[in-house]
């Protein structure tokens, strides 16, 4: 696929500033869009019931959103730094931006020392294929610094920062992710109150999200790198898969994380327990394989996550629904609408 496919035409007055509490809202007052081969079709998130049937599955991810974003000095002088992902010991990958809203470029050299929230690295090389990513090693831990300095992540559309609580969703639960799953951020108490009297059942994932700022830069779509991200399946959520599927229901994912997680968990044939880390890479020419539709938020254009609902849905699809979205005027990132997609 080449990246020009990737591309649609959105207003920027689409793009949510702010969560619906900052209004008085409660979060489940938001918009939801179907898409199914019958077509598409407008409802509220509370509606979400009417459209998954008995036996259905929803599978969530538990990971809880940390404080990622923090002040930084270099040779250069001030910037941010967005933590991404842990690799282990004081070994992340980050995302040195000038501002929220300003990505660089910065100068960095590999070796050169930087010193983030009062914690003393090195820069170690940037990311293979991403050169907006880069490696750290760290004098030490970061989490007093998190506790202390560190904000939620957060990019020019929004119209001010907001507490980290409105970065966790109903399922948090594993601090880990740079980012909020905000797939799942519009479930209230009363929905999933809701959707069990329904008789539909839920399973969880863990899946810490790094940092998804970053568009598609390879021409071809498919010779993009993905970074790894830590991920875990259980068992019991494997059975629940196989056994929904098995008896007819249908696998919804709650997510592109949960969607990445269960898809490489699969075995060709059949879920099973997997832990680790993914670098997996969904889009038409894989397919889906271990889910039946996917919850989701609207995607920007040239990113890895659009590719991915292609995958789910097909191209045509998918840009039918966004042309949909936009003359509908839903709103767009982790404050915004959401999209239910059936396969």
């Amino acid at each position: 696929m080449k990246l020009a496919e990737l591309v649609f035409e959105r207003p920027e007055s689409l793009q949510a500033i702010e969560p619906l509490e900052a209004r008085g809202a409660r979060r489940d007052a938001g918009r939801l869009l179907i898409s199914s081969p019958q077509g598409h079709f407008h409802a509220e998130f509370t509606d979400l019931p009417r459209f998954l049937d008995r036996g259905d599955l929803l599978v969530v991810n538990e990971s809880a959103t940390i404080p990622a974003s923090l002040p930084a000095t270099g040779a250069n002088g001030p910037f941010i730094v967005n933590l991404s992902t842990h690799y282990g010991g004081n070994l992340w990958l980050v995302e040195p931006r000038l501002s929220y809203a300003e990505p660089g470029p910065l100068d960095l050299k590999a070796g050169d020392r930087v010193l983030v929230a009062g914690v003393p690295g090195r820069w170690v090389r940037p990311y293979p294929g991403i050169d907006r990513l880069w490696f750290v090693r760290f004098d030490g831990p970061l989490g007093h610094a998190l506790d202390q300095q560190g904000s939620p992540i957060r990019y020019g559309y929004t119209d001010q920062s907001y507490p980290l609580s409105h970065y966790q969703t109903l399922f948090s639960r594993v601090p880990g992710s740079a980012e909020m799953p905000s797939a799942a951020r519009p479930f209230t108490a009363a929905v999933v109150s809701d959707l069990a009297a329904q008789g539909v059942q839920f399973a969880s994932i863990v899946l810490h999200a790094g940092v998804s700022s970053l568009e598609l830069e390879a021409e071809q779509v498919e010779d993009q790198p993905l970074y790894p991200e830590p991920f875990d399946v259980s068992a019991e959520t494997a059975r629940l898969i196989n056994t929904t599927r098995a008896r007819g229901g249908k696998v919804i994912a709650v997510g592109t994380t949960v969607a990445r997680a269960i898809e490489t968990a699969w075995d060709g044939e059949r879920m099973r327990a997997a832990s680790g880390f993914t670098r997996l890479f969904i889009h038409p020419g894989r397919g889906v394989h271990a889910f039946d539709g996917l919850l989701t938020g609207f995607h920007d254009p040239k990113t890895t996550h659009l590719a991915l609902l292609y995958a789910v849905a097909g191209k045509e699809r998918i840009l039918e629904a966004y042309q949909e979205a936009v003359r509908a005027g839903y709103l767009w990132h982790e404050f915004g609408d959401s999209h239910l997609i059936l396969r």
